[in-house]
């Protein structure tokens, strides 16, 4: 009741930390926690209920898999979408506090995509048109920590980034909670950055393997006078493309610098081309 006080415009965050503590202590504090925090958000009251979605934030950050597994459940969820849909609370949960429960299930199946339930939750509400877009999350959003995250994440790789973030997450100060959400923000990004440059790579090696293989297929077909026009235009079209694959090369060469494998990989694929458009040069332009 203190921890989601209407009253009280700023959060009580002593008082949310002690809840947290309560709920970390005892056997059945998750299922508890959950019961209590349903009720709250589910409060006519709009301060009651945003104080209450904060609070489930912040146990969310801090409270460990028990809460995690509990808040999962379509036992919970179903309480989180009674708030949503205009056949239960939707008529008269006011605007802010359907927003925010929106952005929390949203950032659920971001930060725990294994959760088939959190998922299916959301896609259905988005079905039913109650979602109409993903909502934006705000950087001064509390969001949990990423349950499980990828092999070779960023923060196993980088010590001090990950000793950082456990600081930060542990903190029941609202900047710190703020510093963390940014922090694995950018972990996130650079992480998907690295997955683009991976994709964008794989993709234009294997074009250059393709492009070049019939190349020299149609170029031996040209020396043998043994190529049809319509075979004509597509050595053309291809010598053009190949054309425009170099300076892709030459930028994927600049991003694998410190990558000496994908480096050397992309120089080879780098010399077959070369000698694809050289040999287009030399038997096709030249005549």
């Amino acid at each position: 009741d203190e921890a989601t006080d209407p009253s009280i415009s700023e959060e009580n965050w002593e008082c949310i930390q002690r809840f947290c503590d309560q709920v970390n202590a005892d056997t059945e504090g998750p299922l508890f926690a959950l019961r209590l925090l349903a009720h709250k958000i589910q409060s006519p009251q709009e301060g009651e209920a945003l104080h209450a979605l904060t609070v489930l934030e912040t146990c969310v950050n801090n409270c460990g898999d028990r809460f995690h597994s509990e808040m999962a459940k379509f036992r919970f969820l179903n309480e989180l979408i009674k708030v949503l849909s205009p056949k239960y609370y939707g008529i008269w949960s006011s605007e802010k506090v359907k927003s925010r429960v929106t952005e929390v299930i949203f950032s659920w199946t971001v930060w725990f995509p294994q959760e088939v339930k959190i998922q299916d939750a959301y896609q259905m509400l988005k079905k039913q048109g109650i979602v109409k877009e993903d909502p934006k999350l705000p950087e001064d959003k509390i969001l949990p920590p990423p349950s499980p995250r990828p092999q070779n994440s960023i923060f196993d790789t980088d010590e001090e980034k990950s000793k950082l973030l456990a600081r930060l997450l542990k903190s029941s100060h609202p900047e710190d909670l703020q510093a963390a959400n940014r922090l694995i923000q950018s972990v996130i990004k650079e992480e998907q950055e690295k997955s683009a440059q991976v994709s964008r790579r794989v993709n234009t090696m294997s074009e250059v393997s393709e492009n070049v293989k019939r190349m020299d297929e149609l170029l031996e077909n040209y020396r043998r006078h043994e190529l049809s026009p319509a075979d004509q235009e597509t050595l053309q079209a291809l010598f053009q493309r190949c054309e425009k694959l170099r300076p892709l090369l030459f930028r994927l060469a600049s991003e694998a610098v410190a990558d000496e494998e994908a480096l050397a990989e992309i120089l080879q694929a780098n010399d077959k081309l070369s000698q694809a458009l050289g040999q287009y040069r030399q038997v096709v332009a030249s005549q």
